[in-house]
């Protein structure tokens, strides 16, 4: 080892890591020492808190007791680290092993403090402190046997940041092509989405639905004789659950403190050993394919030139974008019409749409498919304009930030001499189809379920058609004043002012107070429903206040447009130069 050429490697780390904390001046300065000191406060006190529990809280525990602790600690690691896992994987290495390749180092070295500085994630920083606490409180609580939990559990934690690592670099190989980068990362978003809400679906519906078909007990004995078989088919399902752990490397941690406490050794030893072992494999695969992807091998063999060069092929023009719409202005119809395609072949997008509709879905069917809602008539209009203004909330990022995925593309409209006014009009129309989508669905499904009118149905379009145009003059404003660049690939946004940020984050939660319009019309309905008028009056005032609404909102819109326009026109420059940076 070249110790000399390590510590110089060190000290340059050092210094960019220092120079990329303390990036943003003045306030983002702060707010970056305040997450700092958090992070090490945060540890200490899991540190302390560990040392307590095992300390006085698991004194005299069974071991079936201090194994289900053990098996809340590793699942709470595992769901943290699987949170930043995403992050992680389009993380960028610290030190770029390419720029360094012609100069003599030792790649290993290069590669081991790569791997060290994976380790600054917020669930290592949390999960190693609460773990070794743990540890040494069960040491004064148990005995100096306990002391082998220590390196059980750092070896878990090193086999699974190993096999992370080894992950990332596999897919950094995978991605090398950008079109296929954003497709991987697209696909794994999706995947651990749909992972995530496998417990949600289990316990608001199926579990859920298997306690609401139970019989009322019609005896205090037949009560307890219930209770007694839930318990028993609870243990049941405990014990199976814990039988799979000596097959799960992760969960060897609970089974060697339950060995521990059994005073066996064993087991702990093992565990040890054989995370260690799994942890190395990983590391070492890890390094072969790092090495392997620099050197521009694949499947350990040098790639072969072809020779033979590609004969291009003239394609057909693409006739979608030569459309007109009907009623709109040239201009904005082009901008439309590009943007809208745009839209639709980015993965990021697709990926966030596919998102949207996942977290519908599941939304929807853990509150519709309950056998146990029950709602007053008079509260189902307001379900329905909620569906509305949920619609707006799940494209409001886009509508929020109608520039950030042009990127450097938006210096053609900088360059262009189509007014500011009609860009944001064509802006808005290409993002009208991905709000209605949602708007309609999710307003027919609640219709439909709860059996509502075509009147009610019809006013809770014109509701979400005023929510929208609220929207529309909301995301206009925000798209001019706080533009942020969105990474390709990711809805990950560059590194933003923190002014900036704190005032999207602001903009944000203020966004319902600015839909509540909506739900002024259902209000109505619902005082007149509660007079001596006809059946059919509160529908009636619903659906009209609904369109005096829409109306309403429509002309707002129209009328901030050529004010926004001038704005636009003013800070194009600005919005040009933030969304042109490419992320360090």
């Amino acid at each position: 080892m070249n110790w000399p050429q390590l510590q110089t490697i060190l000290w340059l780390r050092l210094r960019l890591a220092r120079n990329q904390f303390f990036r943003g001046s003045g306030l983002g300065a702060v707010v970056a020492t305040v997450f700092l000191a958090a992070a090490v406060v945060s540890g200490l006190a899991l540190f302390v808190g560990g040392l307590l529990v095992g300390k006085f809280a698991l004194v005299g525990v069974s071991s079936l007791h201090l194994m289900l602790v053990w098996v809340g600690l590793t699942v709470g690691f595992i769901f943290f680290w699987s949170l930043g896992l995403l992050t992680e994987l389009q993380r960028s290495e610290t030190i770029d092993l390419q720029r360094l390749m012609h100069l003599p180092v030792l790649l290993g070295q290069l590669f081991f403090i790569n791997y060290l500085a994976s380790h600054a994630a917020v669930s290592v920083i949390l999960a190693v402190p609460a773990m070794l606490g743990l540890t040494f409180g069960l040491v004064l609580s148990h005995g100096p046997a306990m002391l082998l939990l220590a390196p059980l559990a750092l070896s878990m934690v090193f086999m699974v940041t190993a096999w992370t690592y080894c992950l990332r670099g596999w897919l950094a190989a995978l991605m090398s092509n950008p079109r296929r980068r954003r497709n991987v990362v697209m696909g794994i978003t999706l995947g651990f989405i749909l992972i995530f809400q496998l417990p949600n679906l289990y316990f608001n519906v199926i579990a859920r639905g298997n306690r609401d078909v139970a019989q009322p007990a019609a005896s205090p004995e037949e009560a307890q004789r219930q209770r007694e078989t839930r318990r028993v088919v609870d243990r049941s399902r405990l014990e199976q659950a814990l039988a799979v752990q000596p097959f799960l490397p992760p969960f060897w941690v609970s089974v060697g403190a339950q060995a521990l406490a059994e005073g066996r050794f064993g087991p702990a030893l093992l565990g040890t050993l054989g995370c260690l072992g799994l942890g190395a494999l990983g590391l070492r695969r890890a390094y072969r394919s790092t090495v392997r992807f620099y050197r521009g091998e694949t499947g350990g063999q040098a790639p072969v030139a072809s020779t033979a060069p590609t004969t291009a092929t003239a394609s057909a023009p693409d006739q979608f974008l030569e459309r007109i719409l009907p009623g709109v202005p040239e201009q904005a119809a082009a901008v439309a019409l590009a943007t809208f395609r745009s839209l639709l072949r980015a993965p990021e997008v697709r990926m966030n749409l596919a998102t949207s509709f996942i977290v519908m879905v599941i939304m929807m069917g853990s509150m519709f498919m309950r056998r146990s809602l029950k709602l007053p008539p008079a509260a189902e209009p307001f379900i329905v304009t909620g569906m509305a203004a949920l619609a707006v909330f799940m494209v409001f990022q886009f509508l929020g930030n109608q520039f950030g995925f042009d990127r450097a593309g938006f210096r053609a409209l900088v360059l262009s001499p189509a007014d500011r006014r009609l860009i944001l009009l064509g802006k808005n129309l290409a993002h009208l189809p991905l709000a209605a989508v949602f708007g309609l669905l999710l307003i027919s499904v609640a219709t439909i379920y709860f059996s509502l009118s075509l009147a009610v149905f019809g006013a809770a379009l014109l509701q979400f058609a005023a929510a929208l145009s609220l929207g529309f003059t909301a995301g206009n404003l925000l798209s001019i004043m706080v533009p942020y660049r969105i990474q390709p690939g990711t809805m990950k946004p560059t590194k933003m002012p923190t002014v900036a940020m704190l005032a999207m984050i602001f903009a944000q939660l203020l966004l319902p107070l600015a839909l509540a319009p909506a739900f002024l019309p259902p209000a109505a309905a619902l005082y007149w429903a509660n007079g001596d008028w006809p059946a059919w009056m509160p529908d009636a005032v619903n659906l009209l206040l609904s369109s005096l609404l829409a109306g309403a909102a429509a002309a707002l819109y129209w009328h901030t447009l050529a004010p926004f326009a001038r704005l636009l026109q003013k800070r194009e420059t600005k919005i040009l130069d933030l969304l042109s940076v490419e992320v360090e």
